[in-house]
């Protein structure tokens, strides 16, 4: 483990912590020799005004945020202030919580993104999009689809695996071959299956994703980025996140060997 991707802290969303929490924050990162990779901030995973009904068939998992449309301006500075503050590469964004008509919410996605796209260029940090089963881009074939409409090269691509097997999506190897490998800029890491229509996480490597597959093609298309595991599973006897860490950590290293 070399890096950390900062999404909660204490039980506080990273963009609420204080200056004086954000400090701690980073001394105790610092005393692990521990990178701030990316700053999982919760942009855009609210309700888009105006849109087409919110689609009830997808848990809402917002990890201590609950802002509003109208809060995006100021998360948006306080994400870029927290990314430079710890020299991370990526602030990762969403794209509205997802419709019934998702098609419908794609010109303000692509506004947002491109506004966002064009700031993060300014303050020198990549604008990684999430696909997200949840909001309205969550497959590799709807990311892909964004991507062709935003071009410009501070968007990226965090991509989930399991976040496309969620929406419905084989994630490999139909998913990722449809996507640019130049602008996959982050990966996030989990597994699951899918019973009744909802995820059952499991063991990284152990489930429906094809990771070993997965990792093997992105070393084939040369990714150079960091794999950040996501701690969806709670463990053995599913109450014990951090040895789920230790146990997916461990995996996931075999898997890249």
């Amino acid at each position: 483990m070399t890096g950390a991707e900062l999404r909660v802290v204490d039980g506080k969303n990273i963009l609420d912590l204080s200056d004086d929490e954000l400090k701690r924050t980073r001394d105790l990162l610092d005393a692990s020799g521990l990178k701030v990779v990316s700053i999982a901030s919760p942009l855009l995973k609210c309700v888009l005004p105006n849109a087409p009904g919110v689609d009830g068939r997808f848990q809402h998992d917002v990890f201590a945020s609950k802002h509003t449309f109208e809060d995006q301006p100021r998360l948006t500075e306080r994400a870029f202030q927290i990314a430079q503050f710890f020299e991370a590469r990526i602030v990762r964004v969403f794209s509205y919580w997802r419709t019934v008509q998702p098609e419908r919410c794609e010109s303000a996605i692509v506004e947002a993104l491109s506004d966002l796209a064009r700031l993060g260029a300014k303050e020198g940090v990549i604008i990684g999009l999430e696909n997200e089963h949840a909001c309205n881009v969550g497959t590799a074939l709807e990311t892909a689809r964004i991507l062709k409409l935003v071009t410009h090269e501070n968007l990226m691509v965090v991509w989930d695996p399991a976040n496309a097997l969620c929406a419905g999506e084989e994630p490999f190897p139909g998913g990722y071959g449809l996507l640019d490998k130049k602008r996959i800029g982050h990966v996030h890491a989990k597994d699951c299956h899918i019973e009744d229509g909802k995820p059952v996480w499991g063991p990284l490597g152990t489930r429906h994703v094809q990771w070993k597959e997965q990792i093997a093609a992105l070393l084939t298309d040369g990714y150079k980025g960091y794999v950040s595991l996501e701690t969806h599973w709670k463990g053995p006897g599913e109450s014990d996140k951090k040895e789920a860490s230790r146990i997916c950590g461990w995996n996931l290293r075999g898997l890249v060997s």
